[in-house]
């Protein structure tokens, strides 16, 4: 590998977010390597993780954004098996990641997690994505303290234009959109590529770690 090139991991980046990332760290001076489960990479199996972090040694930089589809609705009607599953993907794959990448990556390098508004967004019916992301926060600034000088912060996207969407509807998932246009103080939906800048920042500040980026169009004042 390059001593004069930066080195980036992008967990999740074949599509959306992650996607967006890539794209805007891409240039000569950048050498990204990007996995997901689309290139065979399980985050939550913890010997793949170690595997291939072994793989690509030495490096500057891990972004994850590799998410779950956490089930929705109340605790009564949520099967514990599901919300666990969507815990070992979104929640323990972090971990491992971040457990087998911090033993490659290089001094003053960076982690950034993400997590996503619903960990401080009360809305019925989102336990499981609720939890999951208050863990990760909670966990990013404890990672922070142990792992210095690397910087660990953390990016929490709120309602995003991406294929993770697809599924919907499409007279549903317009509906909202258009809502939350009419709603958010931002007047706006994000984007990818929106949120993609706040990953940036979160690796280029050197000021900054331990920190939560909320990138909502104001959701959480909403």
């Amino acid at each position: 590998m390059s001593q004069d090139k930066t080195s980036y991991v992008i967990l999740g980046g074949t599509s959306g977010i992650g996607a967006a990332v890539a794209k805007q760290l891409e240039n000569s001076e950048n050498i990204i390597h990007v996995a997901s489960r689309q290139t065979g990479l399980d985050i939550s199996d913890e010997k793949s993780v170690h595997a291939y972090f072994e793989s690509i040694g030495a490096f500057d930089h891990l972004i994850i954004t590799a998410g779950s589809a956490a089930p929705a609705g109340k605790v009564v009607d949520v099967k514990i098996p599901d919300a666990k599953a969507a815990f070992d993907i979104k929640f323990w794959g972090s971990i491992n990641a971040a457990k087998h990448a911090s033993r490659y990556i290089k001094p003053n390098g960076t982690i950034t997690l993400t997590t996503g508004m619903l960990s401080r967004k009360v809305i019925a019916n989102t336990y499981t994505k609720t939890a999951i992301n208050a863990a990760l926060e909670a966990t990013t600034k404890v990672l922070a303290k142990e792992l210095s000088p690397i910087r660990v912060n953390a990016v929490s996207p709120g309602l995003t234009m991406t294929t993770a969407y697809q599924g919907m509807d499409e007279q549903n998932r317009e509906s909202m959109y258009e809502n939350a246009r009419n709603t958010l103080p931002a007047g706006r939906v994000g984007t990818a590529e929106d949120v993609a800048q706040a990953y940036v920042m979160a690796i280029t500040n050197p000021y900054m770690t331990g920190s939560i980026i909320d990138v909502d169009g104001g959701a959480l004042i909403n």
